[in-house]
């Protein structure tokens, strides 16, 4: 059973077709990332994953489980428990601490928060001493690193990563690289990042070129930036 199951989708907004029959497969616990040229589709393809907008035909699932098929209340209660979503833009509650921030989604769906992984992923990702501040009181990467906290909290089937560096200086993003790659092997989590930077693709497995609205390519980054960089160039020019 995969992680993601993308087969044919369809989206239009208004007379553009920004995703053209695009399929994408994603098997449990892979690293991937998506890529393309600005306004190829790779942010509407995440929010199409994570059952925030629906597609215009074609089907996606999660798990094994249709969101395409699901109500908005049913997509919402399905995403809090098996779909991890980070934003560009962190979509932290600032009158929150970071604490409550990482469990929000569990405390949403009334269900337990495993309290070991909870202090083993506040500790990889350098939080154990700031969960009790205010994201105010937060730099931009360890915003992030909140963010990242709660995607992977409830141990989802995948996390869908929307340019996860892209507010971020060249060593935080770094950071943030080498703290995904290492995420990736504590459970099952498949991992999508979508990225305009080469560097951030070449920390994942694989990567994979979104043309036209349509998969272009898919190759092995073998944790090389130079690598993803011809590849992309190749593939999208």
């Amino acid at each position: 059973m995969q992680a993601l199951n993308a087969v044919d989708i369809v989206k239009k907004y208004g007379e553009r077709t920004v995703l053209d029959r695009f399929s994408l497969t994603l098997e449990p616990g892979g690293f991937e990332a998506l890529m393309g040229p600005s306004g190829a589709g790779k942010s509407t393809f995440l929010h199409l994953a994570a059952g925030l907008i629906a597609a215009d035909s074609g089907s996606i699932s999660v798990g094994g489980v249709p969101v395409t098929d699901l109500s908005d209340s049913a997509a919402a209660k399905f995403r809090r428990r098996h779909i991890g979503v980070v934003f560009q833009d962190f979509n932290l509650l600032e009158d929150k601490t970071v604490r409550e921030n990482i469990v929000l989604p569990l405390k949403l769906d009334h269900a337990s928060v495993d309290m070991p992984r909870f202090w083993r992923l506040s500790d990889i990702l350098g939080l154990s001493d700031k969960l009790d501040r205010l994201p105010a009181a937060l730099s931009g990467g360890e915003r992030q690193r909140v963010a990242i906290a709660r995607a992977l909290l409830p141990e989802p089937d995948i996390v869908l990563a929307d340019e996860p560096t892209g507010n971020l200086d060249t060593r935080a993003a770094k950071g943030i690289c080498g703290l995904l790659r290492r995420l990736n092997t504590l459970g099952k989590s498949a991992i999508l990042v979508v990225t305009h930077d080469p560097v951030v693709a070449a920390a994942t497995q694989k990567v994979n070129f979104l043309k036209d609205g349509r998969l272009a390519a898919s190759c092995p980054t073998e944790g090389d930036p130079v690598r993803v960089s011809r590849l992309y160039l190749e593939t999208c020019s």
